[in-house]
């Protein structure tokens, strides 16, 4: 089960200090592709996949389903933010539960677009689906991800073993209240000032 359940889709794109997160479009297929076959994305996600299988079997319109946003700067596609319902062979502490996962490319890692980017999702889901918590899943050896959980208020419920590595599992609660801020808005980190982030 991925459905998100009652939410309209696609929504109206999310707009943050530096980026926007809307539904993906035709227009972003050749960032997926770059984003699918990166060596560097996948080195904790099972590998990457070869460009040219990706040419073949991907679709006009990418990875389009409710919860599947595509994140842009500058216009550019930079990475994608996914929010999903936790497969039946999850882990039970998540099953049922939507799954926060993300990509980008590896010439905009360290500027704090992950960050900014997924508390944006977050704060549009808690908004969509008021109450509901939200699970996150990684390697423990993926330091950068495990740095990221941290940051967007991921605590952690288990560790366990599969697919030959530790893994990681967290939990973020929702929110007690509304946040103060407007819905589609989130709080830059600290990376946002980072001179070595270009805009493109």
């Amino acid at each position: 089960m991925t459905d998100l359940g009652p939410v309209a889709w696609p929504p109206v794109p999310i707009r943050t200090e530096r980026l926007v997160l809307r539904g993906p479009e035709a227009r972003d297929r050749p960032a997926f592709i770059e984003l699918l076959a990166s060596p560097e994305v996948h080195t904790y996600l099972g590998g990457p996949r070869p460009p040219a299988q990706l040419e073949r079997e991907l679709p006009e319109v990418p990875e389009r389903w409710p919860g599947s946003f595509v994140v842009h700067l500058d216009g550019v596609m930079i990475g994608q933010i996914l929010l999903r319902r936790a497969p039946e062979h999850s882990r039970p502490a998540a099953l049922g539960k939507v799954d926060l996962g993300y990509m980008f490319l590896p010439r905009v890692w360290g500027c704090g677009y992950a960050t900014e980017a997924c508390a944006a999702a977050l704060d549009w889901f808690h908004g969509m689906l008021p109450g509901e918590p939200v699970v996150l899943h990684t390697q423990t050896a993926n330091i950068g991800s495990m740095r990221l959980a941290a940051k967007l208020g991921f605590t952690e419920v288990e560790r366990f073993h599969a697919w030959d590595a530790e893994q990681w599992l967290g939990m973020r609660l929702p929110p007690p209240v509304p946040r103060s801020s407007p819905r589609g808005t989130s709080r830059p980190d600290s990376a946002s000032g980072d001179r070595r982030c270009g805009r493109g």
